[in-house]
């Protein structure tokens, strides 16, 4: 790559983070970045793709670029059970957490199932991968592939996502902080779906669908005449990877849904009655609480010291009482609760827990509440 070259992308960058500081969600920062990224360094096919902190599983948004709905079980089959080079569970511990294909395979790539069973049907040759993460927490994934004939990613074009991953992942936390939509009436208990080992849907039941109906777009596939986007399908997979011991951790994701709240997906695999591995079970519900004020809270990039006050104030802790409990001197809390007042955007302790807390649970409380007039 010739240095004019890199010294463009280099001067690229920063006109990128500017426009993605500005994106209103995760779809439309994509969006942007996608339009820039692809004019610095070339690609024919992509994926971007938000994912849970916690457990590191894709996700919705996502944003697919020139790639069929029906190649995402395959791509996810392959990151659960055989592939073996760049994972994205690795990635994200890794120092350097991007990677090509053709790069870590000695410009190899048939070395990797991904590119048998996924890469080399779609005329695809190398793909670079990088995971969005922010204190040490993965927020995103990128997929960038190169069609057959093109030339394998670069060092340069590698130090040019390096350079996006945490600033892109925090513009990704900070999503989590915005206040949801009024919620519509009628919500829906737990949902069930069914799938199969392949990763086909067998069954779900109308709360199931009633969910599904409210989720992001996104790469999906149609399946017993249901539109299941990928990430749930995913989920799914993982379960299933999980009771094979392939694969560790917990299959369970926290995603927001168009109107702004969120949801919980989890999945197991089940058990024939002779001890076989059956169908696995999705679980979509509405997240509780104590699952998602992490994120919120996160999202203001609040440290742990600030946290812990902003948890005795919704607790409506006066000044004096949280400095004795945390053993800070009062004047100390008080230079806290200004700093948190100034990350969150609020003036008072009332608008902080409305903030936080308030804005996305009352509805749920309220409709717990049983109103007696005597």
């Amino acid at each position: 790559m010739t240095s004019d070259r890199v010294s463009r992308i280099e001067i690229g960058r920063a006109e990128l983070l500017a426009r993605a500081a500005k994106s209103g969600d995760a779809l439309g920062m994509f969006a942007e970045v996608s339009h820039h990224v692809r004019r610095l360094i070339p690609y024919d096919a992509a994926v971007w793709r938000v994912t849970d902190p916690e457990t590191g599983m894709m996700a919705a948004p996502i944003r697919a670029e020139n790639l069929d709905e029906h190649g995402c079980a395959v791509y996810w089959e392959t990151e659960l059970f055989t592939e073996n080079v760049n994972l994205f569970r690795d990635l994200a511990q890794a120092r350097v957490p991007v990677a090509g294909l053709r790069e870590a395979t000695g410009d190899l790539p048939a070395r990797s199932s991904l590119y048998h069973s996924f890469m080399k049907p779609r005329g695809l040759r190398d793909e670079l991968r990088a995971v969005l993460r922010v204190g040490g927490r993965p927020h995103g994934h990128i997929s960038l592939f190169r069609a057959q004939g093109r030339p394998a990613f670069g060092a340069a074009e590698t130090r040019l996502i390096e350079g996006l991953v945490t600033p892109l992942a925090r513009r990704l936390r900070s999503f989590a902080g915005t206040a949801p939509q009024p919620l519509p009436d009628g919500r829906h208990g737990p949902g069930l779906l069914l799938f199969d080992a392949s990763g086909a849907l067998l069954s779900a039941n109308d709360d199931a669908r009633a969910h599904l109906a409210d989720l992001p777009e996104g790469p999906a596939v149609t399946t017993a005449g249901l539109r299941v986007p990928a990430w749930v399908q995913a989920t799914a997979l993982k379960a299933r990877a999980i009771s094979q011991d392939r694969d560790r951790g917990h299959a369970r994701v926290r995603v927001r849904t168009r109107s702004g709240h969120w949801l919980v997906c989890h999945a197991s695999c089940l058990r024939e009655a002779d001890g076989g591995l059956g169908p696995s079970a999705v679980v979509i519900e509405p997240a509780k609480t104590s699952e998602i004020v992490p994120l919120i809270v996160d999202a203001f990039e609040l440290t742990d010291r600030e946290t812990e006050v902003t948890q005795c104030i919704a607790r409506g802790l006066p000044t004096g009482k949280i400095a004795e409990q945390l053993h800070l001197s009062p004047h100390t809390v008080r230079d806290y609760i200004k700093g948190i007042f100034e990350k969150v955007g609020v003036s008072s302790r009332g608008e902080l827990v409305g903030r936080l807390f308030t804005e996305y649970y009352a509805p749920f409380a309220e409709r717990g509440i049983v109103r007696v007039h005597d």
